[in-house]
């Protein structure tokens, strides 16, 4: 219990420690399910919380899923603990990241349902497609961003492996008919997205921009498109941005909400 909140979802088996040798910590994602993640690498964001979050809204049906560029699991795993019945998909390059993504599907008890692929998502064919494909790719082509002080962090940011335009092929590859494509992107760099889904023969159908503190510009959006020719012909659906905190400082009571529907505490409730 948290000040009146009770924690939702089931109860994973756990049995996996942190390597405190690797500098790892094992901290709460959604309801009960933890995340393995490095203390000075790459950490789950709001980035990614918001995409699974935003995945799991959009998407129609979902029997199977497909996180790309999946990283240490963070989006994959909170968009599982939404969609208990789904079965998932991930795709990580990176040997550092799958391997506490490994540990964190099975302290969660996620094995069953998780498929974990250790390649590159510019080489990823399936040969059974996805009701939703999920993404969190870098924001930044090489040179033009400083780099993350950890070598697991820098392909989180930088693209090493990919941009947002082979995200949306491989996502376009993928689809089941009817399925959706979800992913975040900076708000400044938005044509760089919507080129992207265009290349891909995909259609934009929702966006949505976040602003982290009120009276602040957005800074990421977060885009839902479809396959062109599974949906008619239509211009986006741009709703009203999302609020993460007031002016104050204090949690959005939207955002805080949004984070009930993912297990999380609301963190708008007094001390």
């Amino acid at each position: 219990m948290y000040r009146g909140w009770f924690r939702p979802g089931p109860v994973p088996p756990g049995g996996v420690e942190a390597d405190e040798g690797e500098g790892e910590t094992r901290d709460y994602i959604c309801g009960h399910y933890r995340i393995f993640q490095y203390e000075r690498g790459h950490r789950y964001s709001t980035d990614d919380v918001l995409t699974a979050w935003y995945g799991t809204l959009c998407a129609p049906r979902v029997e199977r899923f497909a996180d790309l560029g999946s990283g240490i699991g963070s989006v994959a795993i909170i968009a599982a603990w939404r969609l208990p019945a789904a079965r998932v998909v991930t795709v990580e390059a990176q040997e550092q990241s799958i391997r506490l993504a490994r540990k964190s599907v099975r302290y969660n008890g996620l094995e069953d349902r998780f498929t974990l692929i250790h390649s590159d998502l510019r080489d990823f064919h399936s040969a059974e497609p996805f009701d939703l494909v999920l993404g969190s790719p870098p924001y930044f082509p090489p040179g033009s961003a400083t780099e993350a002080g950890h070598s697991q962090a820098v392909p989180a940011r930088i693209e090493i492996r990919g941009s947002i335009a082979d995200y949306a092929q491989t996502a376009a590859r993928i689809l089941a008919r009817g399925g959706v494509f979800v992913f975040v992107f900076p708000t400044l760099q938005s044509s760089r997205a919507e080129d992207a889904l265009r290349d891909a023969g995909l259609m934009l159908l929702r966006r949505r921009d976040v602003v982290f503190k009120e009276g602040e510009p957005s800074r990421i959006s977060l885009f839902a498109a479809a396959p062109i020719g599974d949906v008619p012909p239509r211009d986006p659906f741009v709703e009203s941005p999302l609020t993460i905190r007031r002016g104050d400082g204090s949690i959005h009571p939207e955002y805080a909400v949004i984070r009930m529907s993912f297990g999380f505490p609301p963190g708008d409730v007094p001390a």
